[in-house]
């Protein structure tokens, strides 16, 4: 066999390695486990479906009929292990039990179909892709695909927003944590998913089978950006996130101001202002709770109607009004701004101008009169 090396070829067998290398990578990494190993898996299964355009734009296809109906199409799974992929990593204590494997039943008789396939004569295949496949199993595989993914995927964005809020909810500093980049990609995945159903439609109706495969090529690059983002991914041991059931009565923030004890909200200000909390650049509600000696879910309720602020904008007020106020001394005489801005509970340059602005509506260097 013979494989033409055109730009599509050789780009088709880039995407393929990479693909493979950073599942790879993904596997053996230590921290996130549970949560890049699905993504690993997720990755190894966008990578075999790859090879089956690899061999349609290398000519392997018309040079050897015996690679038609390789097992090598795992598709039904690219939903589930996405949304398994956030759920895991959006909650450390996540465990796939047992019941979980039914979201992966329609894979499980893909991937089986496909092996009982490999095994049958060239005339049976032939038979088979004649009077089955092409007429009915091709359409059920390819746009059976595209529903799953569809369904899993604002599945997942869904719990992303919930996970957001979570963080804003949780956390003082939230720039490992927010996890943007997942966000973004799941949103050019949606993109991607409407060029799939442009694709569904010129197949079903038009047949114009591979003439506009343009979805094969999207994803192929979708993989080799989820791959070097999520190696870059960093530990989220600590998030244990564990969406609550909606209520479908709205609540009433009037009566929730009203039965907040005015007690516990000074008990809260007071960790500010004379124990000055802040200062610890990864302070989370649960260790406020603890200082203060409440339920993390009171503590939560005391910032939110008590004081109407999120948990992150409520230590944040605090850290901005310590840099302020160090402005206003000799500070910047022995320290430079950024090391002001370490010394008030602010991890990182980037956090700190980020926050900074969203406080003052101004740049730090702005405030402190350095522009």
């Amino acid at each position: 066999m013979q494989i033409r090396f055109t730009v599509e070829v050789v780009l088709a067998m880039f995407i393929i390695n990479v693909g493979f290398f950073s599942a790879g990578l993904l596997w053996l990494q230590s921290h996130n486990r549970q949560a890049n190993r699905f993504l690993a898996g997720l990755m190894t299964a966008i990578s075999f479906w790859q090879i089956d355009g690899f061999f349609r734009v290398s000519g392997l296809y018309g040079q050897n009929a015996n690679l038609y109906f390789l097992p090598i199409f795992y598709s039904f799974s690219f939903g589930p292990l996405i949304y398994f992929y956030v759920k895991s990593l959006t909650n450390s204590s996540f465990r796939f039990t047992k019941k979980h494997w039914l979201h992966f039943l329609p894979v499980a008789v893909q991937a089986l179909g496909y092996v009982f396939l490999s095994f049958k004569s060239y005339e049976f295949r032939n038979w088979f892709w004649a009077n089955v496949h092409y007429p009915t199993t091709y359409r059920v595989e390819f746009d059976g695909t595209w529903l799953s993914l569809l369904v899993y995927l604002l599945l997942s964005l869904r719990l992303l927003q919930k996970y957001s809020r979570y963080v804003q909810e949780n956390f003082s500093e939230t720039s490992r944590l927010t996890l943007r980049w997942l966000r973004v990609l799941l949103l050019i995945l949606a993109v991607i998913c409407g060029q799939w159903a442009v694709e569904l439609v010129l197949r079903d109706i038009f047949h114009t089978f591979y003439q506009y495969d343009y979805s094969y090529w999207l994803l192929g690059f979708f993989l080799i950006a989820l791959g070097a983002a999520g190696l870059q991914q960093g530990n989220l041991a600590n998030v244990q996130f564990q969406p609550e059931p909606v209520s479908d009565t709205p609540a009433n923030p009037a009566k929730t101001i009203i039965d907040v004890n005015p007690d516990y909200v000074e008990r809260v200000r007071q960790s500010m202002i004379i124990h000055k909390l802040y200062l610890n650049p990864t302070l989370t509600l649960t260790e406020l709770a603890q200082h203060v000696a409440l339920n993390p879910k009171v503590v939560s309720q005391v910032i939110n109607a008590g004081i109407g602020k999120s948990f992150n904008d409520f230590v944040n007020d605090y850290r901005v009004d310590e840099v302020k106020q160090r402005l206003r001394t000799n500070d910047m005489a022995r320290l430079t701004l950024l090391g002001i801005a370490l010394e008030s509970g602010f991890n990182s340059k980037t956090t700190f101008n980020r926050i900074f602005r969203q406080h003052t509506g101004q740049s730090p260097s702005e405030f402190a009169g350095l522009d």
